[in-house]
Order: C-alpha cells, then structure tokens, then sequence
C-alpha cells in the first residue's frame, strides 16, 4: 500500500494567507458568461452514473446452483428498495427507459448516448444501487453482492473503457464487506466501494472499522449515495407519508451521517480514509461545518479524539457532489455557497444519470465559474481525488 507522503495529496497546500489546507485564497467567484454550455469543451469526470439491475435474473449465472433454485422455487425477486420509484419524475430522465423493458439506467448503449458522449464524459463513475443490505439472509446478501460485481465488470467496465466501477457490498456485515472489498479491490476498473446513506447504525460507529480498513487498504473511496432499505425510518421523527417528504429531507439523513463519522474519530482512525458524498447535494454543507466546528469548541472534552476543528476534516477527507444542486437557481447565490464552503476542492461534477433533477442537460451544473474553479469542479477535484491522473480510457 502506498504510504500518504507518495500519494496524490486531497486538498490545495496552505497559502501563505493563513488558511488552512483545503482552504481558497481567492477573491469571491463571479459569474463568467451566464450558463453552462451542456457539451464542455474541456474533459468531464462524472461521479454518478447509476447503472441498474433490472433483475435478479441478470446475476443468476454468477450465483451457485442453490442459490438457483432458492430463487427459482420462491417470491424472492431481489433487494428490497424503493429508493427511485418507476413512476416518480426524479427516478428517470425522458427517454431513458430502455425499449426493451427494465430500468432507466440499466442500458449501456443508452449510458453512452445519453450521459457519455453528450458531456464529453472522459470518465463516468457508476454507481449500482442493488441494495444488498435489505436483505436479511446473510450469505444471500454477500453472494448477490459478488454477483453483481461480476456482472458489473461483464457488462459494464469491460465493454465501455470510459466507465470506473463501486463496488457493491453487503455493509449491514462489515466483515463480509471487507471481504467483497478484498476479493476485487485490486481490479483496476473498481475506484469505490459504494454504501447508501440510510443505514442501521451511524457510519461513525466502531462496527464499520473492518469495511473502511479494507477500503483503506485497497485505495478505494467509500462513497455514500442516497437512499437505502435499513428497516429505519428516514427522519429521527418516524416514517414519512409521501416520497417527496423522504426525497427532499434525504440530505439530513447525509447530515447525520457527517457528524457521526466525524464525532466517532473515523478519520483520526484512518488518516488515509477518502468519503465521497454522492447525490446529497452540498448546499447544507457550510452551516454544518459552522454549527458542528461552533459546539466542538464547546465539547472537545466529550470527544478527545477529534483533534482538529471539523471542518478541516471534512475539507481534507470528503468531497460532494453537485447533483442534486439543492441552491437558489440564480448563480449569484450558487457562488455565494461555494465561496462559503472556504474551498476550491470539495465538489465535484455529476449527473446523477438517469435520475431528473432539472429540465435540460445544461442545468446539470447552471453556472460557469471563474479558472481553476471551474476546471476542478468539472474534472480535475475527482481526478485527484480518486486518482485517476495519467489515466486514459
């Protein structure tokens, strides 16, 4: 494993202005040229393109024989999760359901027509939302999951050159996850290890340390997505009654999840850890880091451990991405957000493919901001975060 002093480092250095690593030395952002054109001219590194499975049918000849026909001779379609209802607006984009039946997003030849080359995507990091942890049989959970990293890397990573992959784990049982993560954490293709936000213990908790220890070991990002089927309510107040109440308050479950991984010591125990926030938006991101960096100097004897304000460690171990933006649609107060989270490095472009969160490709990311901004937020902040530099499709 390669030491951090060698490898690609995850922030901006200090400056001589006094700001801490991570930090902007800029002048505020100004909007340059209104909105974006929706096909950059520069290279475009996409951190979430989902890609589906549309039926357990599709890993049947990756799973052993009994596993065959205790499917064949049951009710057992899959995971359960509803995280992207089919008939919902945000669960797929116009034109985006394959034609010969299934999800949106389960159509390679769509992916590439869709969210590949109408972006100049260089890279596109997918995201596979089979959601093992539903289940509750555990060896189930873990053999579906290895199938579906197999059939990830059959039908998805080895045909198409520019797609990178995450790894999909059973992370209710850490150390079945940790051993997923071994069997293919070497595989060239795999960047990430993919966990959804909603989850039956907060992410801080010890019970995760042999899952991040293997992503550690592996260089591979933990990437928190939305959604998830824990068998918990998703607001600390119970069960919702519709999908828009879920769906728009999903950012306070990644909220929950931040404070614990950072209360709980998670980075001071692994200093080489990288989390990537996937499909949570970022605009709630600096009255958070505010808030939390505000009660920490109040409560530093109540967490020993956490020896650094919060902020720098969100700043030094986290990236967000844009979609969904989750801001005013005036660019003024997009930037105004930015210049607030004190850092040229912490977002990172995305489509979210095929979910809808806007009426045209060129919303995506609405605002063109100033150089190297701009740059880092279309391609170059993923590519150091996740190491990609040198690497060509």
């Amino acid at each position: 494993m390669t030491s951090s002093a060698d490898t690609p480092q995850l922030h901006a250095a200090a400056s001589d202005n006094g700001h801490s690593p991570g930090r902007s030395s800029r002048a505020s952002p100004q909007p340059v040229n209104g909105r974006q054109s929706p096909s950059p001219a520069r290279p475009v590194i996409d951190c979430d393109i989902h890609n589906e499975v549309s039926s357990v049918k599709q890993l049947m000849p990756y799973l052993a024989d009994y596993w065959q026909d205790y499917i064949r001779g049951s009710a057992f379609v899959g995971p359960h999760a509803n995280d992207y209802p089919r008939g919902a607006p945000t669960s797929a984009r116009p034109g985006s359901m394959p034609a010969e039946g299934g999800q949106a997003g389960s159509n390679l030849q769509l992916v590439r027509e869709q969210a590949l080359t109408p972006w100049n995507t260089e890279i596109g990091i997918l995201n596979c939302s089979y959601r093992v942890q539903s289940i509750k049989q555990e060896d189930l959970a873990a053999d579906l999951a290895t199938a579906a990293n197999r059939w990830q890397i059959d039908e998805w990573l080895e045909p198409e050159p520019r797609l990178r992959g995450s790894l999909v784990v059973p992370s209710q049982t850490p150390a079945r996850a940790a051993e997923e993560i071994h069997r293919f954490g070497n595989h060239p293709k795999f960047v990430q290890v993919v966990l959804p936000v909603r989850s039956y213990i907060p992410y801080g908790n010890r019970y995760y340390d042999p899952l991040y220890a293997a992503a550690v070991e592996h260089e591979l990002v933990v990437g928190i997505n939305f959604g998830g089927a824990p068998g918990h309510p998703p607001t600390p107040v119970g069960w919702p009654s519709t999908y828009l109440e879920e769906y728009a308050g999903m950012a306070q479950v990644f909220q929950s999840q931040v404070i614990s991984i950072i209360a709980e010591g998670v980075f001071d125990r692994f200093p080489d850890l990288r989390i990537a926030l996937i499909e949570g938006g970022f605009a709630w991101m600096p009255s958070l880091m505010w808030r939390l960096d505000k009660e920490w100097k109040g409560l530093r004897s109540n967490t020993p451990w956490v020896r650094r304000a919060p902020s720098d460690y969100i700043r030094h171990h986290m990236r967000l991405t844009v979609q969904p933006v989750g801001a005013p649609p005036d660019p003024r107060y997009i930037l105004q957000t930015i210049e607030q989270l004190e850092s040229d490095t912490l977002l990172m472009f995305a489509t979210d493919y095929p979910h809808w969160h806007y009426d045209k490709d060129s919303e995506a990311w609405p605002v063109k901001l100033p150089e190297p901004l701009n740059a880092n937020i279309w391609s170059e902040n993923a590519r150091s975060f996740y190491r990609l530099q040198g690497e060509l499709p």
